[in-house]
């Protein structure tokens, strides 16, 4: 098992490695088509990986879905585990988009200029890959050792999904108040941007830059969300490595789309309706797990991924539909 974990690290490394060093090795800011260019590379290989996985868990290799998956009791087989990647991957990827906004706010907040954008945004790729996988590593653990945490998880997320939908709209910048006073009490900030550096030494101490507290608050906004998105997850499957590989591609796939995404999400009017559905439809997939399983049997996870595609697209639908009904401006 531990040769596909390293396969698969090693795979994500090269394609950073190639993003940060090759593609992108200057500062500047991606081109929308270059964004949605990456994007589609992303997406392309999301479903190529999926392939891979078909034939992995078909055939065993290294182990793979030779344990029973605590969701549903079952082997995972090459049918089950590809339905249960891709499931994961669009839920990761629509619980995610409310991130993309978040980021965007912190951007403007701190004014980091577009060139260095993508900087932040790569090492936030490399921060996020180690916060889920410890996420992911633990929740597995505690699912396998006590199935009715399932049935927390599920709770949680119902109760988050009337939350969000309870909640009133406001116009708030990113409370990042505390975290820049904390680092400027501990470490001291500049009050420009220094290149590309995150930190430099001047009058003989190290101080970081504005660049290093745009990097802090997107890896904690990472971290707010990851408290949603990976318990979901988790109504679907708790193979760790079907659960850790779906959160990565949808992060790559999301961080790639924020050039092209960021400037648009606002027209999304339904977006926090969309998500709050989805979020309560696994939250009760987790507390129906034994009824659901009895009346849909194996075809729960095609049922499940048909559910959230069609969430996301009635969500996207209404809102481009009511932001063509506005009046325009003069």
């Amino acid at each position: 098992m531990w040769l596909m974990w390293a396969g698969f690290l090693a795979f994500i490394g090269l394609l950073l490695a190639l993003d940060l060093g090759v593609f992108n090795k200057t500062a500047k800011a991606p081109s929308v088509k270059e964004a949605l260019a990456f994007t589609g590379l992303t997406v392309a290989l999301a479903l190529g990986f999926a392939g891979f996985l078909y034939e992995a868990y078909e055939l065993h290799w290294q182990g793979l879905g030779l344990a029973r998956d605590a969701v549903d009791g079952q082997l995972n087989s090459g049918r089950l585990a590809t339905l249960k990647f891709l499931t994961g991957y669009i839920v990761e990827m629509s619980l995610s988009m409310d991130n993309v906004f978040v980021i965007a706010l912190i951007f403007e907040h701190m004014k980091v200029p577009r060139s260095l954008q993508h900087r932040v945004l790569f090492w936030g790729i490399l921060g996020a890959l180690v916060m889920r996988g410890a996420m992911i590593g633990g929740g597995t653990s505690l699912v396998a050792r006590y199935h009715w945490v399932l049935y927390f998880f599920g709770a949680f997320l119902v109760f988050t999904a009337v939350k969000m939908l309870l909640a009133k709209e406001e116009d708030e910048e990113p409370e990042e108040a505390w975290i820049v006073g904390w680092l400027n009490r501990h470490f001291g900030v500049t009050r420009e941007f220094h290149g590309k550096h995150f930190a430099i030494r001047a009058a003989g101490r190290w101080s970081l830059t504005p660049l290093a507290v745009s990097l802090v608050l997107v890896e904690t906004t990472d971290l707010v969300f990851a408290v949603d998105s990976i318990p979901a997850i988790f109504a679907i499957t708790t193979d760790a490595f079907l659960v850790f590989t779906s959160n990565v591609f949808a992060i790559l796939c999301l961080r790639s789309l924020y050039f092209g995404l960021a400037g648009l999400i606002e027209k999304f009017k339904y977006l926090k309706v969309s998500l709050a559905v989805i979020l309560g439809l696994v939250g009760v997939k987790m507390l129906a797990a034994r009824w659901i399983g009895a009346a849909l049997g194996e075809s729960q996870n095609l049922w499940m991924l048909a559910l959230v595609a069609g969430i996301l697209t009635t969500g996207a639908v209404a809102s481009v539909a009511a932001d063509r009904g506005k009046p325009s401006p003069r």
